[in-house]
């Protein structure tokens, strides 16, 4: 394993959290490339996923300097004492670090304000009026499978962690032959 010198990822999970939204930044990302990642949860603790893993001992969910924050999907987002991490994204953004989210995470990014103006994705954009009933991105929603990428905020539906993977990678700083091989060997399956 080379050192990239990739930028670090904070990964937040919530109780509930979708298991198959980021392991391929953590684990891969780790393994083939170096990429320091690590977990947390708002208030610290333990968590469970969605497929009953239990997750114990998480440091709060406090950024780096120069961390990318991703933002794992849960149904928790969407419940009313969802937790409110809008000065946080806002703060770390507006410094220069890239916020991700998938999934239902992509509310909390709405919620800060920061899919303003930026094209982005989610579940779809009846799943965003549904749960945001303020919203008022439609013009910069682009429906498609796939994750989407503008001025340092990163999106997609819980169905494309292959592509969110390699949009935050990318924002780490993984080089462009590098993703090609990332997206070669996640994707290798679905070729004939």
């Amino acid at each position: 394993m080379q050192d990239l010198g990739l930028k670090p990822v904070m990964i937040v999970v919530l109780d509930g959290f979708a298991d198959w939204e980021t392991p391929l930044i953590a684990a891969v990302g780790g393994d083939f490339y170096g990429l320091s990642c690590r977990h947390v949860t708002p208030g610290g603790g333990d968590v469970r996923s969605m497929g009953g893993l239990a997750v114990t001992g998480l440091a709060d969910a406090m950024p780096r300097a120069d961390e990318i924050i991703v933002l794992c999907g849960s149904e928790a987002w969407t419940r009313p004492d969802a937790p409110d991490l809008s000065a946080m994204l806002r703060k770390a953004h507006a410094h220069g670090s890239t916020v991700a989210a998938i999934c239902a995470g992509t509310l909390a990014l709405a919620r800060a304000g920061l899919l303003a103006g930026r094209a982005h994705t989610s579940n779809g954009l009846g799943f965003l009026r549904h749960w945001l009933p303020d919203y008022a991105e439609a013009a910069h929603y682009r429906d498609q499978p796939r994750a989407v990428a503008d001025g340092g905020v990163i999106t997609a539906p819980g169905t494309a962690p292959i592509t969110f993977a390699a949009e935050v990678l990318r924002a780490a700083g993984l080089p462009q032959d590098r993703l090609d091989e990332f997206l070669a060997l996640a994707g290798a399956e679905l070729r004939p």
